[in-house]
Parts: C-alpha cells; sequence; structure tokens
C-alpha cells in the first residue's frame, strides 16, 4: 500500500478498519503509515496516528519498532489529535533510557500546562509515572508534582488517573 493509497483511504472512516487488519496483516505497509503520521501535514493525517493507536491495541510489536520515532516527533508536533495518539502510544510502552531525561522535562511541561488538552495532560502524567519505574528516585517529585496539579488544575480526568498514580506513588515511597 502506498502513501498515496492510504492517504485516499483514511478520508473515509468506513475503510479504517479494513487499513487496520490490513497492516496487521501485512506489516510492511506500516511504512506509508508511519510516514502519514509522522510527517504529514494532511488534514486528515491525526487518523493516521488513531490507526496507529489501534494497531497497537490488537497487535502492539508492529508499533513498538516505531516507538523511538515517536518520541522525536511529539516533541515538535503541533497537531493536538496526533499528539494524543503519540503520547498514548508511548505512556503504553517503554521508552528509550537515551530519552527518559528529555521526555520527563517534556511530559512535565505538558502536564503542567493548562493550555494542553486534558488527554495530552493525563496521557503525560502516565508517562511520568512510567519514568519512575525507571528511575525510582523521582518517585517523590512526580508525587508531589501530581498531587499539586490535582490541586491547581483538577478536572474529572487528572483527578481519576492522578489518584491512581498517587495511590501508587504513596505506596512505592512508602
Amino acid at each position: 500500500m502506498t502513501k498515496e493509497e492510504l492517504l485516499e483511504l483514511i478520508i473515509s472512516w468506513e475503510n479504517l478498519p479494513y487499513i487496520i487488519d490490513e497492516i496487521i496483516r501485512e506489516p510492511q505497509n506500516i511504512a506509508a503509515l508511519r510516514e502519514i503520521a509522522l510527517h504529514s501535514n494532511h488534514p486528515k493525517s491525526w487518523r493516521a496516528a488513531w490507526i496507529m493507536d489501534k494497531i497497537h491495541e490488537k497487535s502492539p510489536g508492529v508499533i513498538t519498532p516505531i516507538i523511538p520515532e515517536i518520541v522525536e516527533q511529539v516533541k515538535i508536533e503541533t497537531q493536538n489529535g496526533k499528539k494524543r495518539h503519540f503520547l498514548k502510544l508511548l505512556s503504553l510502552n517503554e521508552l528509550p533510557n537515551k530519552q527518559l531525561v528529555v521526555m520527563l522535562e517534556f511530559c512535565i511541561g505538558l502536564f503542567t500546562s493548562a493550555k494542553e488538552d486534558l488527554a495530552v495532560r493525563v496521557h503525560a502524567m502516565q508517562i511520568l509515572y512510567n519514568i519512575t519505574e525507571k528511575e525510582p528516585d523521582l518517585k517523590p517529585e512526580i508525587l508531589s508534582l501530581i498531587e499539586n496539579e490535582m490541586i491547581l488544575h483538577s478536572s474529572a480526568g487528572i483527578i481519576s488517573r492522578g489518584r491512581k498514580l498517587v495511590q501508587k506513588l504513596r505506596v512505592q515511597t512508602g
């Protein structure tokens, strides 16, 4: 499947299940999807990121090799829909060790920004927690950050995920 064929298919929601199944069946077709999701400014390119998310749900191994590229792209992504799906994918996968510090700083900025969409902030919060699993010394700082954001910028999504993560962090920091 070429990039042009995929862009044509992405325009219609009815085609999305077909695209998902086709890429799972023929993983080499991920290249065209990756190109659209990561590097296209097409108005429907956010659907490519959505498709990557759905493929990951069914067959994570198709998407995990792209995680380092997603890490690089999310830092410069301006489309909220793409940013949301990229962060969700990153929250469900192990980050490359060499990117931990950069993603820590990036996600703190996203999480503490009231200007960011709620879903972006919630996924950033989850990534911060995930980083503490690799870097336990950060647990007290991230615990404090989450508690603070739950007070300052409370919303149902932040409070819901925040309570779960705060509970885990409190147990882990004793």
